[in-house]
Order: structure tokens, then sequence, then C-alpha cells
């Protein structure tokens, strides 16, 4: 699955909820400023079958028949923002209308041809321009896509066109939307996977849960996780794209050692008992993700290990590092909870 356009990760995190743990969803967001966010919620969100890419759309287009869905939630002029954004309002002009639905074509036409035969292609903006919406449906059904109206509880109060479904803030309990689902003509191909172990660091083997069926990767200085059934995906993939996170960050390196990363700390990957752990009290919690460092550790921290996990409710939050007589909050200063 692929999630063309993704920043800040809503639909990334929930797509991951919803296919299998054998599937693999990649997350693409082509602008640098609104990638750390998007990497930011997928780690947190802590699925291990996860893939994000810088790169531009049209690079998406040159692996043909690839994905078996397919995410645009396109740029738009944003019109279902009016209510509760001033912005929305202000940059408003018959000019980005027309700007929008040009970059919208382009978009969809590279999403098409990345999309496998017999795949689904999810189109949604948060505009109601038609030009932005219906046309570029249609533009498609008259190429060969066949479009399928969503089974839709009454009582929600979408409108449905006769190219897709439409969100309106006074009929909804929410802000305004389009939203339409096309299918590729063809039979989808059955994929071969790979049947191999993982390759992998044997310092790093025992952190993660079955570390047979991932490869684990050094990429400038952090190692990362990746399931093996895709390895040979994967590797197509990177000769066209931009791998910006090439799976689950596991260990970053710290002098001559490899120290835990922050995302293993959160992912279903993590293997439970590699690490000694402390749990926490609500309170505690809190004041760990503020980052600080006054938790019941004892005042010794070298306790052999270097590295301790912290847990509120027998779930995992992140790491304390061991420096001398006293522990480090390994919670990401970009992370921390700011108000008290």
């Amino acid at each position: 699955a692929l999630d063309l356009c993704a920043a800040p990760g809503g639909k990334s995190t929930h797509l991951a909820s919803l296919i299998t743990p054998g599937s693999l969803l990649m997350c693409n967001e082509v602008v640098p400023a609104r990638q750390g966010v998007l990497m930011e919620n997928l780690w947190k969100h802590g699925a291990p079958n996860t893939v994000i890419t810088g790169s531009a759309t049209a690079d998406f287009a040159k692996i043909e028949d690839t994905f078996d869905l397919v995410l645009v939630d396109a740029p738009c002029s944003g019109e279902g923002m009016f209510r509760k954004n001033p912005f929305a309002r202000e940059q408003w002009s018959e000019g980005l209308v027309r700007s929008c639905a040009a970059k919208q074509k382009d978009i969809l036409d590279h999403a098409w041809r990345a999309l496998g035969p017999g795949g689904w292609l999810i189109y949604s903006t948060c505009t109601w321009e038609r030009s932005e919406n219906e046309d570029q449906v249609l533009r498609l059904i008259e190429a060969g896509a066949d479009g399928f109206p969503l089974l839709l509880d009454e009582t929600w109060g979408l409108q449905t066109t006769d190219a897709g479904h439409r969100c309106y803030p006074h009929r909804v309990k929410g802000e305004g939307l389009f939203i339409a689902l096309l299918q590729k003509p063809g039979t989808a191909v059955e994929r071969a996977f790979s049947t191999a172990a993982g390759r992998h660091v044997t310092d790093v083997a025992s952190w993660l849960n079955a570390p047979d069926t991932f490869d684990v990767q050094d990429v400038s200085e952090t190692l990362y996780a990746f399931p093996t059934a895709w390895s040979a995906e994967l590797q197509r993939l990177k000769a066209v794209l931009r791998i910006v996170s090439p799976g689950i960050p596991v260990a970053e390196r710290k002098g001559n050692r490899w120290r835990p990363h922050p995302a293993l700390a959160l992912n279903q990957a993590l293997a439970q008992g590699a690490f000694p752990s402390t749990d926490l009290n609500l309170e505690q919690a809190l004041a760990y993700l503020r980052g600080e460092t006054a938790l019941p550790l004892g005042s010794n921290a070298d306790d052999g290990s270097g590295v301790r996990l912290m847990r509120y409710a027998g779930l995992p939050l992140g790491w304390m590092h061991a420096a001398g007589d006293r522990w480090n909050n390994g919670w990401p200063k970009p992370w921390r909870i700011r108000m008290r």
C-alpha cells in the first residue's frame, strides 16, 4: 500500500492499523519540512512494516503496476477548511483552484501508473471545487477506471455526487472533504516473497522479536530493520525512490557501541525482556515525556546495562541512559510535552 501524500501521518497510521501484518505500507512526503512529523507519528505508532520515502510523485510513475492500494489525499484549494482556518479563506483564489487542479491531474496520473492491475485508488481532497474532485475522477473513469460508490450510513450526512462523496461542515461532525474510490482494470499478480532468514547485526539481534524475519542494515550510523519478505522489493524501489526511513530505526551509533533508538521502544518488533525496565505511575510517566530525569532509578546509574526501558501500564515508552552517577532521559526533545 502507498500513501502518496502522507504528512503529517494520520492517514498512514490508520492504514497501518488496517492492513495485515504481512503487508507493506510505503508513506511518501516530498516536502522535507513535513517529513519529520511523518516519521515521528509513524514511529510512535509502532507498526514494523512501514517505509518512509521522500520522492516526487513523478518518480512513482517509473515503477508501474507496483501497489495494490494507493491513497492520494491531494494538495487542494482548501475550501473544506474555511470554517476553522482563516488562512484557508485568505489564500483562496480562482488561480489557486486552477493551479491545484493541474497539480492533482499530474499526481493522479503518476499514482495510476504505480497502481497494479486490480488495485484500488482512494482519492480525497478537503475542498468542494468540482475541477479538483469529480472532474478528476471522471477523467480516470473515461480512461478505463472503474468507479465504486461507497456504502454509507445516511445518518452521516454525506452527499453522493456523480463521481464521489462530499462532506459539508453543516451536515457532518467534522470539516469539509471529498472522497472517491476507483479500481484499476485487470487481475492482481500474485507476489513472490523471500523465505530466507533475515540478515542482521549480531549486536542488536536480541533486541528484536523474531529477528530472522528482519534484515538489519546500517544507514548513516543508524540501524534499520526491514521485513525480510519484502527485501527484494525494497531493493528494486531503492533504485528509483528516495528512501528516508527503510523500516524500523533499531539503534544509533554512540561512540563505539550501538544504543537503542527511541523508535524501537515503541515498536511492536521490540523483544520483551531485552532490556531491564522500570514501571512508572502516571505522574512519573508524564514527567518522563516532558524530558525530566528525576525518576525512580536510584542514584547509581551503572547497573551493567547502561540502558533502562521506561514503561507505563505495562507498555513501553522510551529509554533512560546511564551516564556515570546519573540517568539521562532518552525521550527525543522534539517529541517532549511542553505543557504542564
